[in-house]
């Protein structure tokens, strides 16, 4: 194949992915470093996480495709259950929430512990993991055996974590979010705490 074969047929596959909504085209393909760090500007403060690719590496790498496209900026922590986890990871805009509500990874294998301080993605199942994060907010072990693996810790700011506001509980209806986005939760939620960016950082050795 000459050279411009080659690359006419690496455009039509690179457009043919567009047209189909397929989130993870080929430069989105590479696996994240083995370890990195993200900061999460909050409305209380920072949030330093360190992500160990090694421990969950297909949740590390959707976290950090994810990050690097500005996916978790003002997002909300729409869930919050006292002494259990805080929940965040579905965009404000109905729009994108919409391309990446499908995009689903495979499971990893359970290989650290969810203790308090740990990042995890949310499930509904098998293999339908998507964009959506808790923070455990106490030693919550016992989801080790239902296959929540975590992938990162936060290493700075869990007091910050602790600041945001619990008066909403698990009042916000995710139907709701996934339709209307920020639009809905502005409205009727107006004191919840939200990610104002997130973004990739070295972490300090």
């Amino acid at each position: 194949m000459n050279t411009r074969r080659f690359l006419l047929t690496c455009l039509t596959m690179i457009f043919s992915c567009l047209l189909a909504g397929n989130l993870t085209p080929l430069w989105a393909q590479r696996a994240a470093p083995d370890q990195y760090g993200v900061k999460l500007e909050t409305s209380q403060g920072d949030i330093i996480i360190e992500v160990t690719r090694k421990d969950a590496p297909l949740g590390a790498d959707r976290f950090h495709q994810t990050v690097k496209q500005g996916f978790y900026d003002e997002c909300r922590f729409f869930r919050i259950v006292p002494k259990f986890v805080v929940q965040f990871g579905i965009n404000g805009d109905p729009k994108i929430q919409t391309k990446w509500r499908e995009s689903k990874i495979k499971d990893d294998p359970v290989k650290a512990t969810n203790t308090r301080g740990t990042l995890t993605f949310a499930t509904a199942g098998p293999g339908t993991r998507t964009t959506q994060l808790f923070i455990n907010l106490a030693d919550n072990s016992r989801l080790d055996s239902m296959g929540f693996a975590p992938f990162g810790k936060i290493i700075k700011g869990m007091d910050v974590v602790d600041k945001f506001t619990s008066k909403y509980g698990e009042m916000p209806q995710q139907g709701q979010i996934q339709a209307a986005g920020n639009a809905y939760l502005k409205k009727n939620f107006p004191d919840m705490d939200f990610i104002k960016k997130a973004t990739i950082v070295p972490l300090q050795k």
